[in-house]
């Protein structure tokens, strides 16, 4: 009796957890056409910065392989900046070659259930089933700086070892303390071409985020068919709080110099009318 009573204790704690995770939807028109708005191909930028070592993961992870080629494996990197994420503040985090960083533990997992189904809180722009051991494949790329990493699955593959369509994608991570331009966030999304969401594994790919407690925010569309047509040539930048930061537009220096001056000129004239 007591073990029955264990186990209904148990199934009714799951059931209360799963009750209470909170889960996001963000809407597909909160993309935004990236292509020319930082970069021409529509990367944040084009400095990719080295790739990825692996020191853990999964098959063929190939742990310290120079080349950074592998399967599911995964890189631990001090930040050297503090990132806070679902309220836990972060100096380190784990880039994993399958389309997502992670803090706390490394992910291998390479069949998305949504960011929600990750043991460990992540930022997931493309969790798919990267595989870039195919000489045809991109690598995985990280420009780290003192308050910002840019983490860029630049043109890779899918498992098994194939490169006969290529998925690029680009994430942008910034400190607590960066100073955000107007118009962007501290995290970013952005992508260039995404030619495949079905590998040798899985059908569908992942996009959002996850407290690794069940609680998330993810795209429309999150593991369903033909994401990666969504989220082609797009972007997305999100606040601290991972609520979408629309795009502004700011007037280039030359135009506000344009209005500067009209203003002059108009009260310059205002002035002489009064005179007269």
């Amino acid at each position: 009796m007591n073990a029955f009573r264990c186990a209904v204790s148990a199934l009714a704690l799951v059931a209360a957890t799963a009750a209470q995770a909170d889960v996001v939807v963000i809407p597909q028109t909160a993309l935004n056409d990236s292509p020319g708005v930082y970069t021409a191909g529509g990367y944040y930028t084009t400095n990719l910065g080295p790739n990825i070592v692996t020191t853990g993961g999964g098959n063929a992870a190939n742990v310290g392989n120079a080349s950074g080629r592998n399967d599911d494996g995964f890189m631990q990197l001090a930040l050297g900046f503090n990132v806070t994420y679902f309220g836990t503040t972060y100096n380190s985090l784990y880039i994993n070659n399958n389309g997502n960083v992670s803090f706390g533990a490394g992910i291998s997992a390479f069949v998305p259930t949504g960011p929600t189904g990750a043991n460990a809180p992540v930022i997931s722009p493309w969790f798919g089933d990267v595989d870039t051991r195919n000489a045809g494949s991109g690598l995985v790329h990280y420009n780290l700086s003192a308050d910002q990493l840019i983490v860029t699955w630049d043109r890779v593959g899918y498992f098994s070892n194939n490169a006969s369509a290529l998925n690029s994608f680009q994430l942008v991570l910034r400190s607590d303390l960066f100073e955000v331009p107007v118009g962007e966030g501290k995290i970013g999304f952005f992508y260039q071409g995404m030619g495949w969401e079905r590998t040798s594994t899985s059908t569908v790919a992942a996009v959002g985020f996850g407290d690794g407690q069940g609680n998330s925010k993810v795209l429309a569309g999150s593991t369903t068919a033909g994401l990666n047509a969504v989220v082609q040539n797009q972007y997305l930048w999100f606040d601290a709080n991972l609520d979408v930061v629309p795009p502004t537009d700011v007037p280039e220096p030359a135009t506000l110099a344009l209005v500067g001056l009209g203003l002059i000129g108009a009260g310059v004239a205002r002035r002489q009318k009064r005179a007269a």
